[in-house]
């Protein structure tokens, strides 16, 4: 065999080498971010933040603050369980971890490796929005769902993209979906590598959706600008209640085991408040 054959083979073969939790060194990614949930009790406050209350989409759960029994961390996994239980006029509770008031990203590998919570009802996600949501609303400040799935059809993963050109609304969302068999039993890796031209969907190491930069501007390209992360269980809701929602699964598990951000070295800053 010649050097050039030798070459050639060892080429090849590095891509086998970097998963999702290496990602290529072409990419010259670095570590800016991220929790290990590498201690016990409420989520790191300083870098988690939370939604509270109703907020959208007619789901049925009261998201609490700081209630232990909804978010917290333990055995080295950070677990957001939704309960069946009457708090705060609704019969369901359940946690939303934000960064908006921690740290924020424009471009970059995001990564969360977890265990989805399963049953009729539950809607789990991972995603991000612009910070300038109070100022443009949504969604042209745009939404870059990292994973979403629903109960109701629990092996598929759902990815998407929601913009003032493209979204839910106008029936006109950007997004594709995967097969996954019973990611409620086992961890995945949920990503995105992120770039001024284009937004790519891993699970795992397989790339199943690339939403591409047309162009034309902010309506259908808001993404060159500072985004939070986002990790929550709603149940019911526009989507996830669309079969009812089963109360003999509660309580459910969101098991995550990890949160990563990586940016390119020219690039690796995080904006923290």
């Amino acid at each position: 065999m010649t050097w050039i054959s030798i070459l050639t083979l060892l080429i090849l073969a590095l891509p086998a080498a970097y998963g999702a939790d290496n990602p290529s060194p072409s990419a010259e990614w670095k570590l800016v971010w991220s929790d290990e949930f590498d201690y016990e009790g409420l989520p790191n406050p300083e870098k988690w933040d939370y939604e509270e209350g109703f907020i959208r989409n007619r789901e049925k759960q009261y998201y609490t603050r700081a209630r232990l029994e909804n978010a917290r961390v333990e055995n080295g996994t950070l677990i957001i369980e939704s309960r069946k239980e009457a708090y705060q006029n609704a019969e369901y509770t359940s946690a939303s971890l934000h960064t908006a008031t921690k740290a924020t990203w424009k471009y970059g590998r995001v990564e969360v490796r977890a265990q989805l919570p399963t049953g009729k009802g539950t809607w789990p996600a991972i995603w991000m929005l612009g910070t300038n949501i109070r100022q443009v609303g949504w969604p042209k400040c745009g939404e870059i769902d990292i994973m979403e799935n629903v109960g109701f059809d629990p092996d598929v993963i759902h990815a998407n993209v929601h913009t003032d050109k493209y979204n839910h609304i106008k029936g006109n969302n950007k997004g594709a979906s995967i097969r996954i068999e019973k990611p409620y039993q086992d961890f995945h890796v949920y990503a995105i590598e992120w770039f001024p031209d284009r937004i790519d969907f891993f699970v795992d190491e397989n790339k199943y959706f690339t939403y591409a930069n047309e162009g034309e501007g902010e309506t259908s390209w808001p993404f060159d600008q500072e985004f939070y992360l986002i990790l929550n269980t709603a149940i019911g809701g526009t989507w996830g209640g669309q079969q009812g929602i089963d109360d003999s699964i509660f309580p459910v598990k969101y098991v995550i085991d990890y949160v990563r951000v990586y940016q390119q070295t020219s690039n690796a800053a995080a904006t923290e408040q």
